[in-house]
């Protein structure tokens, strides 16, 4: 356990959000610092693929790299943040901070005013990757284990994530826009509380409660009623207001969204978010480990929820690397097939291809065959009588997953099934895709780089101090709450989710699918029915992978994590949902026998 060193206690600092991803809502900026009072606004703007898409953009424009539409924002807010006193913090950076700091600059020297601008950066491991893996760092695939090696020479991007230390600094010098590189999603917000709270680097329990914060309102309206299960129970869901942390000096909070605003803010939205993207009960950070198991949840006004009893352990030594290399070329066909007879019209469509494609399947780096089985018997229209069959292929070769292969779906159009078209775009070139690979690195090798108004500061990753302090570390010690009897008796057949709400996401190649109740009796009977076995009978993607559950009895929730769903990661996976956005809402389509007793 640990306690904050300041000596006085300093009131809560609100902390908004105004991006969940690249591409987000324009206007969330004006919206969060002019609808209601805040002291600092922050923004998530990055991914694992949202780095493959900036090297893509600088490659093509070179001095950009960093997400645009922040600028854009900027230009929109910054003289009220000015005026107010509202901090800004934001990893927009991305590939290029220095020129996202610029940029933000131009804007300011438009406009007449005179902030001061910082970035932190330090976080780019791409140029340094061959002297690193010279003086022994392997950078071995988190999943695999497969040391990186020969591929080192195709990766794009190599970012290490870096905690909150730099933006802690930076504001201690006076700035008033801090732009990082791939500092974390929740960095941005533990930031701002540890400066203004004045905490320490083994403020444990504190940084644990930031963070957890951080990951709460780190997508935007997702934790306002976007992507919820029960979303037709909120009143107004056309316009959701974007959420802000209220963060005291204990490092407890209170999430909460502009009062007049869509949406809602509920423990039903907070837990479901709580479950996004993530693994274990440990969810690890550069600067503490939050235990997701210690966390309590209470609604404490409309659209307020409070966070608390989040403990923390000592920062790992190590920081997580996201890379991306480049893994080829990629080229699919989609075929629709219609009525009766769908397996042998897929069948057909196969041979026919393949006799038509000049390569061969084993010529192929990867092959992928998906059968979706979207018709109905007796359809109520022309659609509802339709599956889908896809060939994707994957390779070095350009030319093998060109027109080379696409014209032989072409080609076959008038001597296969009755009732053959295409559902795809037709015939075209391959097209490049990104491969994912997570690995970890020694913190001490990662300092970031504080550039405040020209002047440059080092901040280390890893301290002595925390190296000092994990070694003395009491285990946390967490209290699970009391087990209930599961209710039995008799039951009814119904969807799962009638009861319970779902979140799931990427992470990695790999998938998360989060699910809570809204009682403890609920949950009782959820844990003992939900076994991986059981999901594995549920979902037959479940059931030829290594899946492991967590369980979270504080917040009433499991989490799932499905290994190898998304095959080498989001930009390479073929599934149809990439980063495994709708697989909660799948299990919650599955028909389960509930008690009657719990649905009554």
């Amino acid at each position: 356990m640990s306690t904050t060193t300041s000596t006085t206690t300093t009131p809560p600092i609100r902390i908004a959000n105004c991006s969940g991803f690249f591409g987000d809502r324009l206007a969330a900026a004006r919206e969060m610092v002019t609808d209601g009072p805040i002291d600092a606004l922050t923004g998530d703007w990055l991914a694992e693929l949202t780095m493959l898409i900036l090297s893509r953009i600088a490659a093509k424009r070179p001095g950009t790299g960093y997400a645009r539409t922040f600028v854009t924002q900027m230009e929109q807010v910054m003289g009220t943040c000015l005026d107010r006193g509202i901090k800004v913090v934001s990893n927009a950076g991305g590939l290029n901070p220095s020129g996202c700091a610029d940029a933000v600059a131009q804007v300011a020297d438009r406009l007449g005013l005179q902030p001061s601008i910082a970035y932190v950066d330090g976080d780019d491991l791409t140029d340094r990757l061959g002297d690193l893996i010279a003086a022994g760092n392997d950078f071995a695939h988190l999943d695999t284990g497969r040391p990186l090696g020969a591929l080192a020479e195709r990766i794009v991007t190599a970012n290490a994530y870096i905690g909150c230390w730099g933006i802690v600094e930076a504001l201690n010098q006076g700035a008033d826009i801090v732009v990082t590189g791939r500092a974390t999603d929740a960095a941005v917000v533990a930031g701002p509380a540890a400066w203004h709270h004045g905490w320490t680097r083994d403020s444990w329990d504190a940084l644990a409660g930031a963070i957890v914060a951080g990951h709460v309102i780190e997508c935007g309206g997702q934790a306002t009623g976007g992507n919820y299960s029960f979303f037709t129970e909120i009143a107004d869901m056309t316009y959701p207001g974007f959420p802000w942390a209220e963060v005291a000096a204990d490092g407890t909070s209170v999430i909460g969204k502009h009062d007049g605003t869509g949406g809602e803010v509920s423990v039903g939205t907070v837990t479901s978010q709580l479950l996004y993207e993530i693994g274990s009960e440990r969810y690890l950070n550069p600067d503490v480990v939050s235990r997701f198991d210690t966390i309590q949840l209470e609604q404490v006004g409309r659209d307020r929820v409070r966070i608390s009893g989040t403990q923390g352990e000592p920062a790992p030594p190590t920081l997580k690397v996201a890379m991306n290399y480049q893994g080829g070329y990629r080229n699919q066909i989609s075929i629709g097939l219609t009525g009766l007879d769908i397996e042998a019209k897929a069948e057909l469509v196969e041979r026919q291809f393949w006799h038509a494609c000049p390569y061969r399947p084993e010529d192929y780096e990867t092959v992928v065959r998906t059968l979706l089985r979207t018709h109905k018997t007796d359809p109520g229209s022309n659609e509802e009588a339709v599956a889908v069959y896809k060939i994707t292929v994957k390779d070095p070769d350009e030319h093998k997953v060109g027109r080379a292969f696409s014209n032989a779906g072409t080609e076959i159009g008038l001597c296969s099934i009755p009732g053959l078209f295409g559902t795809g775009a037709g015939p075209g070139p391959g097209q490049p895709f990104g491969v994912y690979w997570p690995a970890l690195v020694d913190a001490a090798l990662v300092p970031m780089q504080v550039s405040v108004d020209g002047r440059r500061t080092v901040v280390d990753s890893a301290s002595s101090d925390v190296a000092a302090a994990r070694s003395r570390f009491e285990p946390v010690s967490v209290t699970p709450p009391e087990r209930l009897v599961p209710p039995s008796g008799p039951t009814r057949a119904v969807p799962l989710g009638t009861l319970y709400g779902t979140r799931s996401g990427d992470k990695g190649p790999n998938a998360n699918l989060g699910i809570f109740a809204r009682s403890a009796a609920a949950f009782w009977w959820l844990s003992d029915f939900l076994t991986v076995e059981r999901l594995a009978a549920l979902m037959p993607e479940a059931a030829d992978r290594r899946v492991d559950r967590y369980d979270l009895p504080n917040i009433w929730s499991l989490n799932f994590v499905l290994h190898g769903l998304l095959e080498e990661g989001v930009a390479a996976s073929t599934r149809q949902d990439p980063q495994a956005k709708a697989l909660g809402e799948y299990l919650r389509a599955k028909v389960v026998d509930l008690p009657v007793v719990l649905l009554d």
